[in-house]
């Protein structure tokens, strides 16, 4: 009896305990496994949009290599849309709206393809390769578009940015497009002292040629 009486207080004991926390215990346990289970979901759904995005970007950098068809072109356009819309927040949104900003400049639509580029600058931060390339080419469209003093404090100097001698050449291609050909010549001689030796910019030595031709030798006069 001793032994029944001890199991029997036992129980009575756990039907007190769980009389007075029996419910606020099972509401925790309930709150973390709905929790577990919701960030199990939410991972869950991350990992399928990540996916779904990457498919899709890749298959634009597949119809990209076509571009020059008109129907590759207006394919390219279409994803490069679907992906900045429907994944809105993501890097291969922000690479889309670079990849459609240049898609605008080749179709003449430069308003498009600033509101583009400013859509990559304001999803980015500063130090990321990706705001520098998109405020280079900002410049270049502002330029193109006669916002000659906006494309220049776009592309000012910055020594931090390893991008500082494509932003040097385009501030020369900016100053010598309005008529400034000794602040150009002085743009581009920056531009050739902050470009890798190994990786020159293109076409940077035929402008300083241009700006600062060289008189004939005198072996070379007839």
């Amino acid at each position: 009896m001793e032994s029944y009486r001890t199991e029997e207080e036992q129980v009575e004991a756990l039907k007190r305990w769980w009389k007075e926390n029996g419910t606020s215990t099972l509401v925790s346990i309930l709150l973390a496994v709905a929790v577990a289970f919701g960030w199990q979901g939410w991972q869950a759904r991350q990992q399928a949009r990540a996916e779904s995005a990457s498919n899709l970007f890749q298959q634009f950098l597949e119809t990209m290599g076509s571009a020059e068809q008109a129907t590759g072109g207006a394919a390219a356009e279409e994803l490069a849309t679907r992906i900045a819309t429907e994944y809105d927040g993501t890097a291969y949104a922000r690479f889309a709206e670079l990849h459609l900003a240049r898609l605008h400049v080749a179709g003449g639509d430069l308003g498009a393809a600033e509101a583009a580029l400013r859509t990559v600058l304001a999803e980015t931060s500063a130090k990321e390769d990706l705001h520098r390339v998109a405020r280079l080419r900002l410049g270049r469209v502002l330029a193109a578009r006669g916002d000659t003093e906006d494309a220049l404090e776009l592309l000012a100097s910055d020594g931090a940015n390893p991008y500082a001698g494509a932003y040097a050449m385009a501030r020369g291609d900016v100053l010598l497009a309005a008529g400034r050909a000794d602040e150009a010549a002085a743009a581009y001689r920056e531009a050739q002292s902050l470009a890798d030796p190994e990786r020159p910019l293109p076409g940077l030595d035929e402008k300083l040629d241009y700006l600062n031709p060289q008189p004939p030798t005198a072996g070379a006069q007839g």
